[in-house]
């Protein structure tokens, strides 16, 4: 079963069978905005852009994947998402990063995630929005080993970029934690400065 992960929240990276996972997925999945209007509703797209930071042990940034810089050395972006899910939530992530432990480069001590409104749309006016670390491929999920909820709320109102979670590096095994944090920020490389100065 699938944990469900709440703010702070710290777990093992493990598969079903207890073992160790190694390579999995980071999905992030949201919906488009309803906008009501004189004569109807209509669905107005929404560019959310699911991207990470490697961090060294000393916190120095060393590598940016996002829709600009798809892969790395054991990490893989699927590509930009430019609108959202139009017709409800259908249960597919709109952004995959294929993460493989075995293969990343040595130096890397902590991948951040964080997520951006390309379009400046304000995270409160998205109805929906989640991230989950599974087993599979990009395009199939066999086993969801954790989902985090980001819930439309009020609290987000005028914010446009979030820093979702991060892997650490401890004691020999990778651990992810739960971070959720909407920031002020409103592009990548300022957001990245923010997880440098204050959530690594």
């Amino acid at each position: 079963m699938a944990i469900n992960l709440s703010k702070g929240q710290k777990i093992d990276l493990k598969k079903r069978d207890g073992t160790t996972l190694k390579t999995f997925y980071v999905g992030a999945n949201w919906g488009a905005i309803e906008e009501k209007g004189f004569f109807g509703s209509k669905k107005v797209a929404v560019d959310l852009d699911l991207s990470i930071g490697t961090f060294s042990k000393s916190k120095e940034l060393l590598e940016v994947i996002y829709f600009g810089n798809l892969s790395t050395n054991g990490i893989k972006h699927s590509g930009d998402d430019l609108v959202g899910d139009e017709e409800g939530d259908d249960g597919l992530d709109n952004e995959v990063i294929e993460v493989n432990l075995n293969t990343i480069d040595s130096e890397v001590d902590q991948i951040v995630f964080v997520l951006n409104s390309y379009k400046g749309q304000d995270f409160a006016t998205i109805p929906y929005a989640s991230l989950r670390i599974y087993e599979g491929k990009a395009e199939k999920v066999d086993h969801v080993v954790a989902t985090y909820n980001i819930a439309h709320d009020a609290k987000f109102a005028n914010h446009v970029s979030m820093i979702l979670g991060k892997l650490s590096h401890i004691n020999n095994e990778w651990k992810f934690t739960a971070i959720g944090e909407a920031i002020k920020d409103k592009q990548l490389r300022e957001t990245l400065n923010t997880v440098e100065k204050h959530f690594l």
